[in-house]
């Protein structure tokens, strides 16, 4: 049996590059030998396309960097096949699919999606527009709110002339807090495992929180607090997606960090399945299939939400290119569903070549 090529684009220019390594080092760890040939391609923190040929050492090492290697590679496309290729050293090869395990901007937001669809080439995960919407916390939230999905109250800010401006006035902490209670959350609109994010009690916190999430957008989200539970339920499909059991983060932390997540090993905990009654289980996994479907979602997705006290369920956020670290909830709950680490990614491969062989059957001229 021929065995498929698999590129697995990781790194980026992005502030989870390291959570990315991490996840591209168990992918790379997963994929079954007897059936795909992996090629490994970093993407630096400047942009550019690295060959990262020594594989051995990519599974063994520890480092949280690119390594030294220094052949810059690009993708080209020519007859009906696509390939990586190197002008250096004359290397070249095919690719039968990519997995691209970019956490963040340029690789979850629809970037790495539309370069890989101008190149057909199958990929895993959701395509340009779902990948867009899931990054773009404020239109994720609005589009489900339209379509009756509970989510928490928030408040849109840009940044203009070093402002946070809302519908063209200075946003004050004291309309916030009226609009929303507190304490509220201040998190950039585009970025992921809670890099900027700040809990807020007071007006210095808030001016404090401002200043941080704008260095890393220039749309940023204030929400309110809810008091409750932190669910994470795993989604995977095309057109009949299916959920898995729900699971629940427990942190230490005042909220979960980006250090609660990745570095603090006594900072959280996961419980899998979560306690949870059967009915409120089900209404979970009900929600997080309706989320992503509604969000144009394909292939893969983690859906969060929070349960409150009285048992109302909120849907948080989606993430397209979910963590697939040691730790991460979105391989662990399907292997609590039944699903292995090395089935779920034999799933996915097959969802993006199911995919891709379906949107080939569109027609693409009207003459």
């Amino acid at each position: 049996m021929k065995k498929l090529k698999v590129g697995i684009i990781f790194g980026g220019k992005s502030s989870e590059h390291e959570i990315s390594i991490m996840s591209a080092r168990n992918v790379y760890s997963s994929l079954d030998r007897e059936k795909y040939e992996p090629i490994l391609i970093g993407i630096g923190k400047n942009g550019k396309w690295y060959l990262q040929g020594d594989t051995y050492k990519f599974k063994a090492s520890n480092s949280l960097k690119l390594f030294d290697n220094k052949t810059e590679v690009r993708l080209v496309s020519e007859n009906n096949s696509t390939s990586v290729v190197s002008s250096v050293d004359s290397f070249s090869s095919r690719l039968d699919v990519v997995f691209p395990i970019l956490h963040g901007t340029n690789g979850e937001d629809g970037t790495i999606q539309g370069l890989l669809k101008l190149a057909n080439v199958p990929f895993v995960g959701a395509g340009v527009l779902g990948s867009a919407i899931g990054m773009d916390k404020d239109v994720a939230k609005r589009l489900l709110r339209d379509a009756k999905i509970p989510v928490a109250k928030f408040i849109t800010l840009r940044q203009a002339q070093g402002k946070a401006l809302r519908l063209g006035e200075e946003l004050a902490f004291e309309e916030a807090k009226k609009k929303l209670g507190l304490p509220i959350f201040i998190k950039p609109a585009n970025n992921g495992s809670s890099v900027g994010v700040s809990k807020v009690k007071s007006k210095d916190e808030f001016n404090k929180g401002l200043n941080e999430a704008f260095k890393y957008d220039n749309k940023i989200l204030i929400e309110e607090g809810i008091d409750g539970r932190e669910i994470e339920c795993s989604v995977l499909g095309n057109d009949n997606p299916v959920a898995s059991v729900p699971g629940e983060v427990i942190t230490k932390h005042e909220f979960y960090s980006y250090e609660a997540k990745y570095f603090d090993e006594s900072g959280s905990k996961t419980e899998i399945p979560a306690k949870l009654s059967p009915k409120i289980a089900s209404k979970i996994q009900k929600m997080a299939v309706s989320a992503f479907k509604i969000l144009n979602c394909e292939g893969m997705a983690r859906v969060d939400f929070f349960l409150d006290k009285k048992g109302n369920i909120y849907v948080n956020e989606i993430n397209t290119i979910p963590g697939f670290t040691n730790i991460s909830m979105y391989p662990k709950l399907w292997e609590a569903s039944g699903l292995s680490y090395e089935g779920l990614i034999d799933k996915l491969i097959d969802l993006a070549i199911e995919r891709f062989n379906s949107e080939k059957k569109l027609q693409t001229s009207f003459v």
